[in-house]
């Protein structure tokens, strides 16, 4: 895991580009405290960085930027490939030698055989650049759930990327102005969706996806989606199938030169994460919670419990309001897009380093994967609701009226301006995850930016699956763990140099388990993965779900947290009456503040 740039141009790049490319490598070392390397082409007109944080192959063999043997192509690498070994031994059968023992060197070999097809054989979460000497050509991929992220910025004749949109920023290559259209996502849905980010020149490549640069032009292609059978021929066991499936990625997951940790709260999927690694044999295992100040949050004496079953090591920090205001001050400065979301992942990846871990694992996904999830249920509910409202005589006045009198649930409010069509379930999804209204968000973007956003360029993601609980699974994938959890989690757990990996989160496991009909995979409770996994305690199995969350509605309303978004929640056109609806104000006006742009 580690952090990576370029800077790419028709001509040799100057004594600035340089300053450029250092200036991005210095933004990064958090990323890759381990080591730092750059390197140019003989024209000079390619500059690649790396920041590296050695987990495999931990000798300098590792370094890069790192070159092939007849030097005509160089990677720069970000991710891990749990399947390199098995390619490895293919490739040696067909020849080829190699001079390290890390992945990277895998990838390198494997795009000479087979060129940008290369990413269809790799399993694992991946960001990297391969410039190719002789077709004077740079080949940029990101992983198929984007775990990894890639950003990158044309302007004039160059084109530049990094691991992380600041890097961009620090070195002074994009320019300040924000995208109307990416700020009322992100005050509609908390993040910000990809391609867009903040910036009007910066886009991240999107999940799945390859970029080919040449001669100045660009063009993308997709490598991998999210999709689920039409005619599933599931197998005589589906719990025996489903448990395999596990642990065949909870196997690939520990691959590592150094000792792998386990986040642990109170929930399923980290507890599942804890018995199958015991499953296959792991007996060392270090865990780390966090405990919050809140009896309906806390979940730290449940993983105790937990940990104490399985038999691990367990490292255990408690939070309250003044000290998460003390590390909320400390989160501030490694955000790299506002979000109302990764203080909790970047409290325990610091605590976790602290502890000496380095690589650990997060059971993120399993909601997502395994029906976990009460949009499951709710959100066709609530496009349910939208079509009585809209079939009734009338319905729409009655239904307004309900609004005026304030009886009805905010999420059903924001309804209203969309019943004159039937609603999507892409419609229904947005508004139940959405933090503000539609209205409200594009009022918001108006009032920071000065422009209103344009509807027509503003994202609308609506799921290509065909079932109700198939779709919801996918817009789940896609949307909220895709652009927020998973962005979060890289960002937070790196600012302190940890590799987070998910096992939940990987393509085998996917492509497996998307072969079970969505009536049995996506069972409320995730009742699946709890019958996969049965050494998961009933203290565990019989706990209300609670998310990893602390109590921000409950710190808020101390005088210490008020006083510091006071200022923030000023001359607002829309209230924030919730949390995260002033929360989301807050980072987004420290985030402008941090990076010298006027609003």
């Amino acid at each position: 895991m580690c952090g990576i740039a370029g800077i790419l141009g028709t001509d040799s790049l100057t004594t600035q580009g340089e300053q450029q490319i250092n200036a991005m490598l210095r933004a990064l070392k958090h990323r890759g405290p381990d080591d730092r390397g750059l390197w140019n082409n003989p024209s000079r007109t390619v500059q690649l960085a790396h920041a590296r944080l050695s987990i495999l192959d931990l000798s300098p063999a590792g370094h890069q930027p790192m070159c092939s043997a007849d030097g005509q192509l160089t990677i720069t690498f970000n991710g891990e490939i749990y399947n390199f070994l098995e390619l490895r031994e293919e490739l040696q059968t067909q020849g080829f030698t190699f001079r390290t023992r890390t992945d990277t060197e895998v990838i390198l070999q494997l795009y000479a055989l087979h060129g940008t097809a290369c990413v269809e054989r790799l399993r694992g979460m991946f960001a990297f650049a391969i410039w190719d000497e002789r077709e004077r050509s740079c080949f940029l991929a990101r992983g198929p759930f984007g775990i990894k992220p890639l950003y990158y910025t044309v302007q004039n004749k160059l084109f530049a990327f990094a691991s992380e949109l600041q890097a961009l920023q620090t070195s002074g290559i994009t320019g300040k102005t924000l995208d109307p259209e990416a700020v009322a996502a992100y005050f509609e849905n908390g993040s910000v969706p990809e391609p867009l980010t903040l910036l009007r020149d910066v886009s991240m490549l999107e999940a799945g996806h390859s970029l080919v640069w040449k001669n100045g032009n660009i063009t993308k292609q997709r490598f991998w989606n999210i999709t689920f059978p039409l005619n599933h021929a599931p197998p005589l066991d589906a719990v025996e199938f489903t448990r395999t499936a596990l642990l065949d990625s909870v196997e690939q997951h520990f691959v590592s030169d150094v000792p792998v940790g386990i986040f642990l709260s109170g929930g399923v999927d980290s507890t599942a994460l804890l018995a199958l690694a015991r499953a296959i044999g792991k007996k060392d295992v270090h865990t780390f919670s966090v405990g919050v100040d809140s009896v309906a949050l806390d979940e730290s004496s449940i993983a105790r419990r937990t940990a104490a079953h399985f038999g691990s090591t367990h490292h255990e920090l408690l939070l309250d309001d003044k000290r998460g205001l003390e590390t909320f001050g400390q989160f501030l400065e490694s955000v790299d897009q506002p979000t109302i979301d990764g203080l909790n992942t970047f409290t325990v990846s610091r605590f976790a380093r602290e502890q000496g871990a380095k690589v650990v694992l997060s059971g993120l996904g399993g909601d997502e994967v395994f029906g976990g999830y009460s949009t499951f249920q709710r959100v066709p509910f609530l496009r349910q609701c939208s079509q009585i409202v809209r079939s009734v005589p009338g319905g729409r006045a009655v239904f307004k009226k309900l609004i005026e009198s304030g009886k009805l649930p905010k999420r059903l409010q924001r309804l209203e301006p969309l019943l004159k069509r039937p609603l999507t379930i892409g419609d229904s999804y947005r508004i139940f995850r959405g933090i503000n209204s539609h209205g409200d968000a594009s009022k918001l973007a108006a009032h920071f930016t000065g422009s209103a956003p344009d509807e027509g360029k503003q994202p609308r993601f609506e799921p290509a699956a065909n079932g109700v609980l198939d779709a919801m699974s996918e817009l789940e994938l896609t949307c909220y763990m895709r652009n927020q959890l998973l962005k979060d989690s890289d960002v937070m757990s790196m600012a302190h140099g940890l590799e987070l990996r998910v096992p939940l989160v990987d393509s085998a496991l996917f492509a497996a388990v998307a072969q079970l009909p969505a009536s049995l995979r996506l069972r409320a409770g995730k009742q699946l993965l709890i019958e996969a996994v049965p050494e998961i305690p009933e203290w565990v199995r019989n706990q209300p779900k609670r998310g990893f969350l602390f109590p921000y509605a409950q710190w808020l309303e101390t005088s210490q947290w008020k006083n510091l978004f006071a200022n923030s929640l000023k001359n607002l056109p829309v209230p924030t009456a919730a949390w995260y609806q002033r929360w989301s104000v807050f980072v987004f006006e420290h985030w402008c503040q941090k990076h010298g742009i006027s609003n």
